[in-house]
């Protein structure tokens, strides 16, 4: 309908970035044979896609288990950073509906990682003259793709980039969670945990929020006792909360080794 849009050329452009990828996705498929995998996927990207659709996301591709989205492009989504994050959330809420069916009919759940970045863009028809796709390219695709990653190490399920977070920040609970400098990338980006829109946040997750900032405010200031603990006190009634583990660990490990004097807060990581 708009194909005036669909230069070969590609164009800069703003938009927002979405990757997520099943965890542990390789392991699983060992114990599934071809057929399961194909069902298994079937049932996970069919609903995840609609999703995004739904909410004016364009979907990229599927890279075996992940997918890659994004607003704003071809047709202008104003909105672009909200409507990625209310994506993200959605998509964690269908999974444990999707969770629900393959436990009863595989035995199995699923967990996913989402990252989620704004920034300039090239998008357009990319490829060879014999073969293109419409796709977007640059530093901040590779940003978020790092993002997706990085739940890992925090033990989170969506992280999102200052860029995103400063323009939804006002509509969204969430916390920071480090300022980081992810490999292949010279100036540190500081990123946040995405939990909920605000007006649907619990009870128990502004508490969880308001403790955890508690503490790193004393993690920046490298108070690491008094941080320590309070993370340590967070794991009572929050056990299974990934960042609170590992600030504490990682409190008592920069306890025993402290950094330099001139430290500047930002933890350097050196994998992918």
């Amino acid at each position: 309908a708009s194909a005036e849009k669909l230069t070969l050329s590609g164009e800069e452009k703003e938009v927002t970035v979405l990757f997520s990828d099943i965890r542990g996705f390789t392991g699983l498929s060992e114990s599934l044979s071809p057929g399961q995998v194909t069902d298994l996927l079937h049932a996970y990207l069919t609903p995840m896609t609609r999703i995004i659709t739904a909410n004016q996301g364009t979907l990229d591709k599927y890279m075996g288990d992940a997918i890659m989205a994004f607003w704003n492009a071809p047709l202008d989504v104003p909105d672009h950073p909200r409507r990625a994050l209310e994506t993200a959330l959605a998509m964690l809420a269908e999974l444990k509906k999707i969770n629900r069916s393959l436990k009863e009919e595989m035995g199995l759940e699923l967990k996913i990682g989402i990252g989620l970045h704004t920034g300039l863009v090239r998008v357009g028809n990319m490829g060879s003259d014999r073969r293109f796709n419409y796709t977007v390219m640059g530093d901040s695709v590779n940003l978020g793709s790092r993002l997706e990653g990085l739940n890992k190490i925090y033990g989170t399920q969506i992280l999102v980039s200052e860029t995103t977070w400063a323009r939804v920040e006002n509509e969204v609970l969430g916390r920071e969670l480090d300022l980081v400098r992810v490999k292949g990338k010279g100036r540190p980006v500081r990123i946040y945990e995405l939990l909920a829109l605000k007006g649907e946040a619990s009870a128990d997750q502004k508490a969880l929020v308001q403790n955890f900032q508690s503490g790193f405010a004393a993690y920046q200031k490298g108070e690491w006792n008094g941080a320590a603990e309070i993370f340590s006190a967070l794991l009572g009634p929050y056990p299974q909360d990934g960042p609170s583990k590992l600030y504490a660990e990682r409190c008592r490990a920069l306890k025993e080794h402290p950094p330099a004097q001139d430290w500047d807060g930002v933890f350097t990581l050196t994998t992918k």
